[in-house]
């Protein structure tokens, strides 16, 4: 069971970013061609206030009840990304000696502070969404996004060039 855990967790990650992509699609505008990601690195009032008119309600959705809601299943799929990419690192950290090893304990907790991170992110998001942010909880929202993408880059690319020498180690043997 304890090595199907992985498999769990990837799987959830890929659906969650199928529901999310889902239920977020109506926030990607001419304007906002991220969606949610827009308001994440919206790092002043001035520039939230532009991603909102982006969004301005059109017959078929409330966009803040709809980036409220996408923001909510997000801590669904940190659960799962987090979850994922820190195993994934621990158990190619374990296939490589030396210092990409050692790396990989250090990116495996980078994948939780990452996280971490996105919590205190989409707090920053509900806030505003809930008309209680400030230029303070724009700019905070925005440094949790950068710290945690930047450790998610991070993570991924250890991830996928250990997976890779990984693969390359077995077949080459």
């Amino acid at each position: 069971m304890r090595k199907y855990i992985l498999y769990f967790f990837l799987a959830g990650s890929l659906a969650m970013i199928f529901v999310m992509s889902r239920s977020g699609a109506p926030l990607k505008t001419a304007g906002t061609p991220h969606g949610i990601i827009d308001l994440e690195f919206a790092n002043t009032p001035a520039k939230i206030d532009t991603v909102l008119k982006y969004w301005a309600p059109q017959a078929s959705m409330n966009p803040t009840h709809t980036a409220t809601e996408n923001t909510f299943l997000d801590f669904i799929f940190i659960f799962f990304y987090a979850g994922f990419f820190y195993l994934a690192a621990k158990k190619i950290s374990r296939s490589f000696a030396g210092a990409f090893g050692r790396t990989g304990k250090l990116i495996a907790k980078a994948a939780l502070l990452a996280g971490f991170f996105d919590v205190l992110e989409n707090t920053g998001m509900l806030l505003t969404l809930s008309q209680q942010g400030s230029a303070t909880i724009a700019m905070a929202t925005f440094i949790c996004s950068v710290i945690k993408w930047t450790l998610v880059v991070i993570t991924l690319g250890y991830v996928l060039m250990g997976g890779i020498g990984s693969i390359r180690a077995k077949f080459s043997k």
